[in-house]
């Protein structure tokens, strides 16, 4: 989670990325910071985001990416 946390914090440092839950609902992460992150997290934990996995319930917050790593690892 620290890896994803200074990945999250490199695109905005100002927000509180540990206790956000609507960084998409609340247009904190706009597009651009997306393709940013998708190619970010491939990178750094060496795995595929499919499209079908680009979905706002997936990067609402820190723990739903997390959580999206994760799934996606275990596949």
């Amino acid at each position: 989670m620290n890896e994803l946390m200074e990945i999250l914090k490199s695109l905005h440092p100002d927000v509180d990325f540990e206790n956000e839950q609507h960084l998409i609902d609340d247009k904190i992460l706009d597009s651009m910071d997306i393709v940013r992150l998708v190619t970010e997290l491939t990178d750094k934990f060496d795995i595929k985001i499919k499209a079908k996995d680009i979905i706002p319930d997936n990067f609402n917050s820190a723990a739903a990416i997390s959580a999206l790593i994760d799934r996606i690892n275990e596949e």
